[in-house]
């Protein structure tokens, strides 16, 4: 029983075995065992404890900000609610509306050396550069090879036009002239 009961969201073990105290329903019972009038009677409690003189401190929201009454949520309620206590808090510029907007942790924990999300902040590490399509044409090419057909530059069988004069300046500035003080000699 008391393991079936913990199966519905907002109902924990301890909320569960109170519920059997209360009705009288042994908790090693099966719940396929139970009878209808045992079944409604685990609903309402379920549904409204503080009717069945329900301690307050056992509901799971105390002092409800917008009614101010203590209720207890079940299932998609209480993430509903969850979400709008926290949208409210940023909306209002709180600490902890603010600490929720950028991500970071609300109740005081330390963050120097934990709670890092993300990767490592600092230097990036080189990749390695991607080859370009064969059918892509290159940067700045769109209007040489027009419309007529003409190979793109980088395409098969056909070189790019600056291609040659990249590769001189590059030869070019790589190569070292003889210092002035050899020439004095």
């Amino acid at each position: 029983m008391i393991v079936g009961l913990t199966q519905i969201r907002g109902v924990g073990y301890m909320f569960a075995n109170t519920i059997l105290n209360v009705l009288k329903i042994n908790p090693n019972q099966r719940i396929g065992h139970l009878s209808p009038e045992q079944v409604n009677s685990i609903e309402s409690i379920i549904k409204n404890p503080s009717a069945s003189n329900f301690p307050s401190w056992f509901l799971n929201r105390r002092k409800d900000v917008e009614t101010g009454e203590d209720k207890h949520l079940l299932t998609s309620d209480i993430a509903f609610t969850v979400r709008n206590d926290i949208e409210r808090e940023k909306t209002s510029g709180s600490w902890r509306g603010i600490r929720h907007m950028f991500g970071l942790k609300v109740r005081g924990q330390r963050t120097r050396c934990t709670g890092r999300k993300g990767g490592a902040v600092g230097v990036a590490k080189g990749g390695k550069v991607m080859p370009t399509r064969e059918g892509a044409p290159a940067a700045g090419a769109e209007g040489a090879a027009g419309a007529e057909g003409a190979p793109a530059a980088g395409a098969e069988g056909a070189p790019a036009a600056g291609a040659e004069g990249a590769a001189k300046t590059k030869e070019s500035s790589g190569k070292k002239e003889a210092p002035a003080a050899d020439k004095k000699k």
